[in-house]
């Protein structure tokens, strides 16, 4: 019953077992078929009673996904897809902003990250621009580990949301100027050009090293030096590769990232776990990139499942900020594993995002809601003091 409910409503958006007519297929540059370079392996893992005691949380962010991206790679993936099989609970949020229709991802990571609608393109600050009080920061103010990890540049919206303060997301040197005193123990991503030869003439590598991080500049030198207490791993300049060539970063960094907080922190850790470079490629309408980056986030899904599934005290929490390219499903196959989609736009749209859950404290995250309450939700999960 709970694996039917999941995927009805995925196939609410038009998935339909079995051969589909590719309905409009290469009538224009919007509607386009696809395939997976390779289909990728599913976890299966064990239900975890909903009221047992939660001591870490991962919050998830698909950035720019939505049903139809699911849709679409649980066809290419020929019916199997981590977020659909494993999850324990799943909600709908609402996306709207104080001031728009349409969110952002700055607006949307703020209202996840801080509970409070704010303007388009804010970050970490209300309407009147005064600064928000983060996850992060109520984490670490309880004693727990916090944790961000993306594959995109670490000034970019939903990253600084976690760790940053703007009224515009766009002051991007501003934006990583905040890091030094954020109470993020750990933090891997890209973006590493704007943390020394900027323009004011700070040199972040050095305050962040000042402030008793560690400054690691692959995966693999953070492994080697994981024994510290606070962490910044910068892989690349900006963003990290492509899906095909950055093979596993996704997945390594985030279990690297929670073994690391789980070790320093055994009161318990939160961590936001970004696949940033799916809305990249929803602006671009190209779906076959899309669909790799939406493979890549989902196998990293199964394994933080698999990881939670161990660990037995851990949320796992998957979502998306907003949906970018008014993505939807128009035909394929799942048994070939051909997906065809329809892009309606090169921006991002209003509909509700999915919130899928599993592990301790999954059953609170049913029902629709505004994205705000993920964050109260989380609050209580960890039993965090509310600003």
């Amino acid at each position: 019953m709970k694996r039917y409910l999941l995927l009805t409503l995925a196939f609410l958006l038009g998935c339909t077992p079995g051969v589909q007519k590719q309905n409009g297929e290469g009538t224009d540059d919007k509607t386009q078929a696809v395939s997976l370079p390779g289909t990728y392996e599913t976890v299966s893992v064990a239900p975890i009673a909903t009221d047992a005691k939660v001591r870490n949380v991962v919050l998830m962010i698909g950035d720019g996904m939505s049903l139809a991206h699911i849709a679409n790679l649980y066809t290419a993936n020929k019916g199997r897809v981590n977020m659909l099989d494993n999850a324990q609970a799943i909600g709908l949020a609402k996306t709207t902003t104080a001031d728009t229709l349409i969110t952002d991802s700055g607006a949307a990571g703020t209202a996840m990250a801080c509970g409070v609608k704010v303007n388009y393109h804010s970050i970490a600050v209300d309407p009147e621009g005064r600064e928000l009080t983060t996850l992060v920061d109520l984490a670490h103010a309880s004693g727990l580990g916090t944790g961000v990890v993306v594959t995109c540049r670490l000034w970019d919206a939903t990253p600084a949301a976690f760790l940053a303060h703007n009224v515009s997301r766009d002051e991007e040197e501003d934006l990583i100027g905040d890091f030094p005193t954020s109470n993020c123990d750990l933090i891997i991503g890209g973006g590493a050009q704007l943390f020394q030869n900027r323009t004011d003439g700070r040199d972040i590598i050095a305050e962040m090293e000042s402030a008793g991080y560690t400054v690691s500049r692959t995966l693999g030198e953070f492994s080697e030096r994981s024994d510290a207490p606070k962490h910044l791993v910068l892989v690349a300049d900006k963003d990290t590769p492509l899906p095909a060539e950055r093979g596993d970063y996704l997945s390594d960094a985030s279990i690297q990232a929670m073994d690391q907080l789980k070790g320093q922190h055994p009161d318990g850790f939160f961590i936001m776990i970004e696949g940033s470079q799916l809305d990249d490629y929803g602006h671009f309408n190209d779906l076959d990139l899309l669909m790799q980056e939406t493979a890549d986030f989902d196998r990293t899904v199964g394994a933080v499942m698999k990881w939670a599934e161990q660990d037995g005290e851990t949320l796992v929490v998957v979502t998306a900020d907003h949906e970018t390219g008014g993505l939807t499903l128009v035909g394929g196959s799942r048994h070939t594993g051909t997906t065809v989609g329809h892009f309606s736009t090169g921006s991002h749209s209003g509909v509700l995002v999915p919130v899928y859950t599993y592990g301790a404290g999954a059953n609170a995250f049913t029902g629709v809601y505004e994205n705000t309450e993920i964050f109260h939700k989380i609050c209580q999960a960890l039993n965090l003091t509310q600003p």
